[in-house]
């Protein structure tokens, strides 16, 4: 179990491992979070794409489909053993699973056998898909093999998991093949194979600083903003509150431009409705109580 890498931390940990990375424009804020959240993750799922040549491959798995919106995985991994970053964040690859597989995956113990189809996937693991047919017979090339195994071992040196954490969809999800042509049982003698060397020699990174919000500024700002022309920012730390309205689905992300206007004044009454307050309490003026507790669970502190 643990919190997502950094789309850094995840570059760098994949470069490090030896792979030639590609990364696709705008591959950082490339997700499905609208979606629902992605986090905690547990492991690192195998597919094989059915689609022949990198360039259309790279694109599908950017784009998705017709019923299936892009990014479909955080990585494809082409015949050439390059490994090609489309998105980070939520992804549609792993769809739902079986809640025993998830389980034993978490305690790092034999799978078994996937029966049910009741548990969010695309929440919980990285996905690689792997340009190949899925037929049984188009081939693997020994470098694309050698970069799954690579890509594998560089997100389980992140996270400290053993090679029992990663999985192939056809273990996951009750009726899917992939990935064919190999058995998930030797990928991941391979990865434990590399885990047992020497993990590449990097520095942790210190986890990002929280953003402090004055409340006494943000109160002026939401007293005078509305009442202002245009879209004046008054105070930076508005940004910060209008995010985190953002992420708990009360504010449109369009209308998140750090004034703090009638849009984020009601908003935030939504806020303070959310947490029971009625009446002149719910008039989307911050107190410290309500201020305190949307930082809390989103990550901002909060100065009186």
């Amino acid at each position: 179990m643990a919190t997502p890498a950094s789309p850094a931390a995840l570059l760098k940990a994949l470069e490090d491992e030896g792979l030639t990375v590609v990364q696709v424009d705008g591959w950082r804020t490339r997700n499905r979070n609208h979606k629902g959240p992605w986090g905690p993750v547990h492991g690192v799922m195998i597919h094989h794409t059915v689609t022949t040549g990198s360039e259309r491959t790279v694109d599908i798995c950017r784009k998705g489909y017709a019923g299936l919106p892009g990014p479909l995985c955080h990585g494809v991994i082409t015949k050439d053993g390059r490994i090609h970053l489309v998105g980070y964040g939520r992804a549609n690859h792993a769809g739902l699973g079986d809640d025993d597989v998830l389980a034993a995956v978490i305690a790092e113990k034999r799978l078994p056998a996937d029966n049910e189809s009741n548990t969010d996937g695309n929440r919980h693991f990285y996905g690689f898909e792997c340009e190949n047919l899925g037929d049984g017979e188009d081939p693997w090339p020994a470098a694309q093999l050698e970069a799954i195994e690579r890509a594998a071992a560089a997100v389980c040196r992140l996270h400290d998991w053993d090679a029992a954490s990663v999985i192939g969809h056809l273990e996951w999800q009750p009726g899917k093949v992939d990935p064919r042509g190999f058995s998930m049982t030797s990928m991941r003698d391979r990865v434990q194979a590399r885990l047992g060397t020497a993990a590449p020699a990097r520095p942790t990174p210190s986890p990002p600083k929280a953003p402090t919000v004055d409340l006494s500024k943000l109160v002026a700002a939401a007293r005078s903003d509305p009442a202002r022309s245009g879209q004046p920012v008054t105070y930076s730390g508005v940004r910060t509150v209008e995010a985190a309205l953002v992420d708990a689905g009360l504010l449109a992300k369009k209308l998140s431009d750090g004034h703090y206007g009638t849009t984020t004044v009601r908003a935030y009454a939504a806020w303070q409705r959310r947490l029971g307050y009625r009446g002149r309490d719910a008039d989307g003026i911050p107190g410290t109580t309500s201020l305190v507790k949307l930082g809390k669970a989103h990550g901002f502190t909060v100065k009186d």
